[in-house]
């Protein structure tokens, strides 16, 4: 059974009225118990929950300092297109939209690439819009080939591809996949995506499992929130991560929480997220998910993330650009989304140190479990 097909099992409306009804008792049992199930997860995302954040913020302190140590890995978006076949109605590379459309040359991504490597960087996502025949397989391919000996993880966020597709930029040198469903509304779903490839509802939902069937050991998933009632989105994330884990139990899961704050000018969010109600969406994942990674990009400021920090996060973006090019040649026409924390790299590390945390450049325990596992593989094709 796919994701998919599990999810229309799933009666959210049912799930949401249960999660209005609970009452602070409810939610003291559920804080009180050593393992959070889902149906304690439901108590914690509830209105009842929103008024014990201190106690459950204490929790995923320590469950995250137990699972992950004090440690934040830092990692970097690199903008390889920003050309867009799609007609999101909030994302800046529409193509309904007026901005220049660039697709960086292979000289470029490497001087982007040496830029991001002089930061200190060794974690890259790639990123494009979807427009194949611009950027087809075969240019992600390169990209990656171009990058693999310099930096320690490459993760994707492009377009869904076949289980081949995957493949192929697995075997190129990609490790990873972040890809949002935006929404697990069906019917809202089509309203913020009226034209492109990107309308096929299930092509995109199944992405990450073909994915992991490639043999992709990141898996990063989220929602953009603020485009449909945050609670019944929680309820499909925390469902579709606790799937994926299962699933695909060698592979590390990870939830973003990209939030809509900057829309473009025609498009304003339906249902706004405020920071209690992220902060709220995070410590509940924490505890439903405690092995799970928890990602907060420059989307938000630089306070709040400094905020976040003792709250679970595992990773966060630094010294953004969401334009191609962008970062020898900054300009905002053609970027995705705006940033909101400008600091550079450097400045977000000493703020993870001023908060007793360490900044992480390259993650260890990875490349040993990657290279062990290289190691018994080629023991084993010896022996036989």
């Amino acid at each position: 059974m796919t994701f998919s097909e599990k999810l229309l099992t799933v009666d959210s409306q049912s799930l949401l009225h249960l999660v209005n009804q609970v009452t602070p008792e409810q939610v003291e049992r559920s804080l009180a118990r050593r393992e959070t199930n889902f149906s304690d997860f439901l108590t914690l995302i509830s209105p009842a929950a929103a008024h014990y954040l201190e106690p459950m913020a204490q929790l995923a302190h320590n469950t995250t300092l137990r699972r992950f140590g004090r440690v934040i890995l830092l990692y970097a978006p690199l903008y390889l297109s920003n050309e867009c076949t799609n007609a999101c109605v909030y994302c800046g590379f529409s193509i309904r939209r007026t901005l220049p459309r660039i697709t960086l040359s292979p000289d470029q991504i490497l001087a982007e690439a040496k830029y991001l490597k002089d930061c200190g960087f060794r974690h890259l996502l790639l990123v494009c819009g979807e427009a194949p025949s611009i950027v087809p397989v075969a240019a992600l391919e390169q990209a990656l080939d171009l990058l693999k000996n310099d930096f320690a993880s490459l993760s994707l966020e492009v377009y869904p591809l076949s289980e081949p597709g995957y493949l192929q930029v697995a075997a190129a040198g990609a490790d990873g996949l972040t890809l949002y469903q935006e929404t697990y509304d069906r019917n809202v779903y089509s309203q913020v995506h009226p034209a492109g490839r990107k309308r096929d509802y299930d092509w995109r939902l199944e992405a990450i499992e073909r994915a992991g069937e490639a043999g992709l050991r990141r898996l990063g998933i989220g929602v953009l929130l603020g485009l449909h009632d945050w609670r019944s989105e929680a309820v499909a994330l925390a469902l579709h991560a606790d799937w994926l884990m299962k699933r695909f139990w060698q592979a590390q899961i990870s939830i973003s929480f990209p939030r809509l704050r900057h829309a473009p000018d025609s498009f304003a969010a339906p249902h706004p997220v405020c920071d209690t109600e992220l902060v709220q969406l995070m410590l509940a994942l924490r505890l439903f998910l405690p092995d799970a990674g928890l990602v907060i990009s420059t989307r938000e400021p630089a306070e709040l993330r400094d905020r976040l920090i003792p709250l679970g996060v595992t990773q966060m973006s630094a010294g953004s650009r969401t334009e191609p090019g962008g970062y020898l040649h900054p300009a905002e026409d053609g970027s995705q989304f705006s940033v909101e924390d400008h600091r550079t790299p450097a400045q977000v590390a000493e703020a993870i140190r001023r908060a007793g945390y360490e900044p992480v450049w390259k993650d260890w325990d990875y490349q040993m479990h990657e290279n062990h596992g290289n190691n018994r593989q080629r023991e084993a094709q010896a022996g036989a």
